[in-house]
């Protein structure tokens, strides 16, 4: 197959998607929660009757890594991000209809969006024990111990590039292969990339998306906790893009995987085409940090290239999917960008349902979009009671809403300073 792709554009289509959330495993199970507008977040096991500052996530239920991972022995060296990673993937690779040697392993690459694996308490609870001297953590410690108390592939199970490795290993992808890690963004910069080794002439089908986790106690441990949601009520009112009570993130993990191919040859396969990747574009702003609010430039400039890109004005859209983490700087400064350059367009913030899932947001979130343009309505946004005259959109809330311009803008930001807007065209 020639990969020359100067002499016309390469489309790229969405065929297949699968979810890993607390929404449920598979897309059905998803779609269903979101279409009842069902919570995924609650209690926290591990911090409840605690004194401490975080008692609710979006978590996981119901999954068993076993239903998915071949051989078996993987598990062991797969942190539980790499295991959705691994199981959303297969997933959509089933949805998609995908079988083996439908593609030759050159022309089919994997790219994931990821992030810091931290590693679950209890593998470290032995060093940490080891470590104590007269009741103090002593570091000089850490060398003599952690080598005779971990797990002697410790490190494997937690490097971010490794769900790549083993998805790139099980399908036989040899083509482009990577890893993004950048926060929230890191789902859709994934599938930049991906889309773009498509275009270029570089591969034919590529799996992209995104698995991550912020709610591992190792982790909240370490980053602080000082804009997680002090939400006094029951855990599902608890995230709350936009609305005027919203008070901090709530945190959850999760995953969800898409197989893009070029339109070509999905068409010769015979798959059925969900959506096409119309447009993209990132642009970047200075981290201001969790007590400075950003300028919002870097988003303005993301939309208004990402629309360039796809060759589309403001008027085409059908609705937006925003980022809406529920922070009280961060919902203000991503509404007014929305405001300004696209008016009163329908606004959707899907982490009203699951809270932030790390790198594996953006990938979840756009998925209900996907979904929702297939099944003719928009999910609504969760517990937007009262409107905040600093987050002035126009947010879908009590009902879905019935889709009428087959268009998503979906848009993601990291705290490091990146910007995305991704332009989904349904069929």
């Amino acid at each position: 197959m020639s990969t020359d792709s100067s002499s016309s554009p390469r489309e790229v289509v969405i065929t297949g998607l699968g979810v890993v959330c607390p929404l449920g495993v598979g897309r059905e199970a998803f779609w269903r929660a979101l279409d009842a507008g069902q919570s995924g977040i609650d209690w926290l096991p591990q911090t409840r009757g605690t004194e401490l500052p975080f008692h609710f996530a979006g978590l996981i239920k119901d999954f068993d890594p076993k239903q998915f991972i071949q051989p078996r022995k993987s598990i062991k060296v797969m942190c539980r991000e790499i295991q959705v990673a691994y199981a959303c993937a297969s997933l959509a690779v089933e949805d998609a209809g995908l079988p083996k040697l439908a593609t030759e392993p050159d022309r089919m690459g994997i790219v994931l969006g990821s992030e810091l694996f931290y590693g679950e308490l209890e593998e470290l609870a032995d060093v940490y024990r080891h470590c104590r001297e007269n009741g103090e953590f002593d570091p000089d410690r850490w060398g003599d111990y952690a080598f005779k108390d971990l797990f002697p592939l410790w490190m494997l199970k937690y490097l971010p590039n490794m769900a790549a490795c083993h998805l790139s290993i099980v399908h036989d992808a040899r083509g482009p292969n990577n890893s993004i890690v950048q926060g929230g963004a890191s789902s859709l910069l994934a599938m930049m990339e991906a889309t773009m080794a498509i275009q270029r002439g570089h591969a034919d089908v590529m799996i992209s998306g995104g698995s991550g986790s912020s709610a591992e106690l190792t982790g909240l441990a370490f980053r602080g906790w000082e804009q997680h949601s002090q939400w006094p009520g029951e855990p599902a009112g608890s995230s709350r893009p936009f609305d005027a009570g919203r008070c901090g993130l709530v945190m959850g993990e999760g995953a969800a995987s898409f197989v893009l191919e070029e339109r070509g040859h999905a068409e010769r396969r015979g798959a059925k085409i969900l959506a096409r990747v119309a447009g993209f574009a990132s642009r970047y702003d200075p981290p201001g940090g969790w007590n400075v609010p950003r300028s919002g430039q870097a988003i303005r400039n993301s939309i208004q290239s990402a629309l360039a890109n796809a060759g589309l004005k403001p008027a085409d859209l059908g609705h937006v999917n925003a980022h809406g983490d529920s922070s009280v700087r961060g919902d203000q400064v991503e509404a007014q960008a929305i405001r300004d350059l696209l008016g009163d367009v329908p606004v959707t913030a899907i982490k009203s349902y699951f809270g932030d899932l790390g790198a594996g947001s953006g990938a979840i979130e756009l998925a209900a979009s996907v979904l929702g343009l297939a099944e003719g309505r928009v999910p609504r946004t969760l517990n937007y009671e009262r409107p905040d005259p600093a987050c002035p959109v126009n947010v879908i809330h009590g009902s879905p809403l019935p889709v009428d311009k087959k268009v998503v803008l979906k848009l993601n930001q990291s705290l490091t300073g990146q910007a995305v807007a991704m332009v989904i065209a349904g069929v």
